[in-house]
C-alpha cells in the first residue's frame, strides 16, 4: 500500500516544551520490541498510561534498509513530573519546542517511511523551510492495541528554524 499525500496537508505549528521519559535504544531495528516491552512496564509502574502521558518516539537515525546497520531511537512518554532513578535506563529530557512541519500518517506503520520520505524530499525542497538541529519525531496519537491498526494516527513533526 503506498500512502500518496498533498503538500497542503503539511501543517506548520507550534510545539511547546515537552518534558518527557525518554529510553534510548541503539540496535538492530527488528530487536527494538524489549525495549518496547521494558518502556511499556516502566509507564504501568509509573502511571503515565497513554491515556494520562503522550507517546513520541524521537528518530535520531533509522536505516534505509532493514540490512543497513543499527537504528537510534528514543522511545518517549511526557511527564510532567521527574522521573526517579531506575535500573531501566529511563531519563528526563525535553522535546524542544519551535516551529515545526506536522503530517498526520493514518493506519499501519509499515509506510511511515514513505511518508517521512514525503516530508524530507517533496515538502521541504519546496516549501522554503530549514531545518533545525533536532531530528524528527513521531507523537503516536492513537495506535494498537488501542485501536485497530488501520485507525491508528501518528502525527510526524520535523523541526524548523
Amino acid at each position: 500500500m503506498t500512502t500518496q499525500y498533498r503538500l497542503d496537508e503539511v501543517q506548520i505549528v507550534t510545539f511547546e516544551d515537552t518534558r518527557i521519559a525518554a529510553l534510548e535504544y541503539r540496535g538492530d531495528a527488528r530487536s527494538i520490541g524489549d525495549a518496547i516491552r521494558k518502556f511499556i512496564e516502566w509507564r504501568k509502574q509509573n502511571q503515565l498510561s497513554p491515556k494520562v502521558s503522550s507517546t513520541f518516539t524521537v528518530v535520531h537515525h533509522h536505516p534505509a534498509t532493514e540490512d543497513d546497520g543499527e537504528c537510534h531511537y528514543e522511545l518517549c512518554a511526557s511527564t510532567e513530573r521527574g522521573v526517579p532513578e531506575n535500573s531501566i535506563g529511563i531519563v528526563e529530557k525535553v522535546i524542544p519546542g519551535g516551529r515545526c512541519a506536522r503530517l498526520r500518517h493514518i493506519g499501519s506503520e509499515d509506510p511511515l517511511g514513505e511518508s517521512v520520505s514525503f516530508l524530507y524530499s517533496q515538502w521541504l525542497p519546496q516549501s522554503g523551510e530549514e531545518l533545525r538541529d533536532f531530528p524528527l519525531y513521531f507523537q503516536r496519537v492513537r495506535f494498537f492495541p488501542d485501536v485497530p491498526e488501520l485507525e491508528a494516527v501518528t502525527d510526524i513533526y520535523l523541526p524548523l528554524r
